[in-house]
């Protein structure tokens, strides 16, 4: 199952980028560039995503750009995570 939810990336004052997910509650992450920084995102949701599918949680709704609260110089890339899905399924 693939899920695609947007995060906004910043750089902090240390010149490294903090990127965040406005609609994954707590799921950050850092790196030395914009790249890193978005390979450690992409990370950091399929495990947010895979924590909230084994408490069978219902995901959270995707905001749209134009919703969000962006600051001057914010980076916003859409996350894209493949899970797949194997309770129940006889491989």
């Amino acid at each position: 199952m693939r899920f695609i939810y947007p995060a906004i990336f910043r750089k902090t004052e240390n010149g490294r980028y903090h990127g965040f997910f406005p609609d994954l509650a707590e799921c950050e992450a850092e790196g030395d560039t914009l790249e890193e920084a978005v390979d450690n995102a992409n990370e950091a949701a399929a495990n947010w995503i895979t924590v909230e599918l084994e408490d069978d949680g219902p995901l959270p709704s995707i905001s749209d750009k134009e919703d969000m609260h962006l600051q001057e110089g914010d980076v916003v890339r859409n996350i894209a995570v493949t899970i797949r899905l194997t309770d129940g399924w006889d491989e």
